[in-house]
């Protein structure tokens, strides 16, 4: 039997290995349903993939990289990054590629998961950590006809390489993250770009100039320098989080950014009225680009602002009735990210002669947790970016770093009180849920916007309501009494 089994190989399940095994943890897996360690950064692959953190945020605070080459890293720099970190901590020897779990059942009679895995086998392990991530299933909407298509069609996340784009007819579903990245280069080689936009989003400059030799040297070699910059961009981060958090000033300040980058890059009147958000910025995700709105304006791009209604053998037809003809759909539609831990399922321990599923409890109650981190009536499991622990201004990677901290304590804990089981008692989830919800009330996600935040129910349990730092707080000390 495993003392701890954590499931995923990307940043958050490298991180809570390096952080477990550096505690005094000793028999320890990971499994990882893929052949390489990366998660969402080995898979999405699409041109011009890229992080919209900034470089110096998107590490792990204690293995900095002195090798980022801009001021905001894409997406082969991020994957280096990582294959170096699972080398230099030797951690191959504990990850076990091509193991996709598909349930876990907690076994009361020996306090321990059994975890099943793809072909049968099954696994126990005394605690379990869930760093599948969440951005990690892809959203294709289920749109009349969408199997009639007799082109190529692909999502984002799953791009196919192998499909030839030059002199193609492209029609782009989605205009968030990934779109804004991929269209200017699908817009480079294709004969015609047809993006369809159900609703403008606030774009911002990104100042990306690369390094320079002296400056990528200085990072490399003067102490504490790429610390130093790193702070600055956290603090820097946390004063814009002031706008989602209710600022109006900073509200304003955002708003008058993106308006200025979007007439700078944008001298069309129409064409700027298109593409201006009817929503407060931040309500739906930020989008940074500096390349975004010079592709809608090329000649052989044009932007259809609107839902697209059905499929055809022959391409889309948008909510007006019109067909645009197309070779390729692109789906830049996103990701089922309220499901969690879903399509793998979780059964607690048994109430009321029920045993409840995770994600099946999740669908029809609210996700209540401690901190993201503990759920009641799940023992012993710890999930990683867990529900309200994203973040709309900063870098996920310094959550993840909070929340394997509050972990490590409490296992400590256990190890020192002598017992096996951490169970979070539910009224303590619940309060923890009131509270969230209620603070998500004066932030800018809760201001009247639709977005992939808000689950079926229009709750938003994606994301952090406040501040970095006030996890950071939150999560710097276990409370035993809130266990049983």
């Amino acid at each position: 039997m495993l003392d701890v089994l954590i499931i995923g190989a990307g940043l958050g399940g490298l991180a809570a290995a390096i952080r477990l095994r550096s505690s005094g943890v000793q028999s320890l897996q990971i499994l990882e349903r893929a052949q390489e360690v990366g998660g969402t950064w080995r898979d999405n692959v699409y041109p011009g993939c890229a992080c919209d953190v900034p470089s110096h945020m998107y590490s792990f605070s204690f293995e900095p990289n002195t090798a980022w080459t801009r001021p905001y890293p894409q997406q082969a720099e991020i994957q280096d990054y990582i294959l170096r970190v699972t080398d230099k901590y030797q951690l191959r020897p504990l990850i076990r590629f091509g193991a996709e779990v598909l349930a876990l059942r907690w076994q009361a009679d020996s306090a321990c998961w059994q975890v099943e895995v793809f072909g049968g086998e099954l696994l126990q392990a005394r605690h379990v950590v869930l760093a599948t991530g969440p951005l990690n299933k892809p959203l294709v909407p289920d749109l009349p006809g969408i199997q009639d298509f007799a082109g190529v069609a692909f999502h984002s996340n799953q791009w196919r390489h192998d499909v030839d784009l030059r002199g193609r007819r492209v029609a782009v579903v989605g205009t968030g993250a990934s779109a804004v990245q991929f269209v200017p280069e699908v817009a480079k080689v294709a004969a015609q770009v047809h993006v369809f936009q159900r609703t403008a989003a606030w774009v911002l400059p990104r100042w990306d100039t690369p390094y320079g030799p002296f400056r990528r040297w200085a990072y490399r070699w003067v102490p504490g320098l790429q610390r130093l910059s790193r702070w600055r961009v956290y603090w820097f981060n946390e004063l814009v989080g002031m706008g989602f958090m209710g600022s109006r000033f900073m509200q304003g300040l955002l708003r008058k950014l993106a308006l200025h980058h979007l007439t700078r890059q944008v001298p069309s009147p129409a064409m700027q009225a298109a593409l201006t958000p009817t929503f407060n910025p931040g309500c739906k995700r930020l989008l940074i680009s500096n390349t975004w709105f010079p592709a809608l304006q090329r000649p052989h791009v044009q932007l259809h602002t609107q839902a697209v209604a059905r499929v055809t053998p022959e391409g889309l037809v948008g909510a007006d009735g019109e067909l645009t003809p197309c070779d390729v759909i692109l789906w830049g539609t996103g990701f089922k990210a309220t499901e969690f831990v879903a399509p793998m399922q979780v059964f607690g321990e048994p109430q009321d002669g029920h045993v409840p599923e995770l994600s099946a409890q999740w669908r029809t109650a609210p996700a209540a947790t401690k901190l993201g981190i503990t759920v009641a009536g799940f023992p012993n499991l710890y999930l990683l970016v867990g529900p309200n622990t994203g973040l709309g201004h900063n870098s996920l990677i310094f959550m993840i770093e909070c929340q394997m901290d509050y972990i490590v304590q409490a296992l400590l804990h256990l190890r020192r009180s002598g017992q096996q089981v951490l169970r979070l008692r539910a009224a303590v989830a619940d309060t923890d849920y009131r509270k969230v919800q209620d603070k998500m009330q004066g932030t800018v996600w809760a201001s009247g916007c639709h977005s992939w935040y808000q689950n079926a129910l229009g709750q938003i349990d994606t994301l952090w309501p406040g501040y970095t730092w006030q996890y950071w707080l939150q999560t710097r000390r276990f409370k035993a009494s809130d266990y049983q």
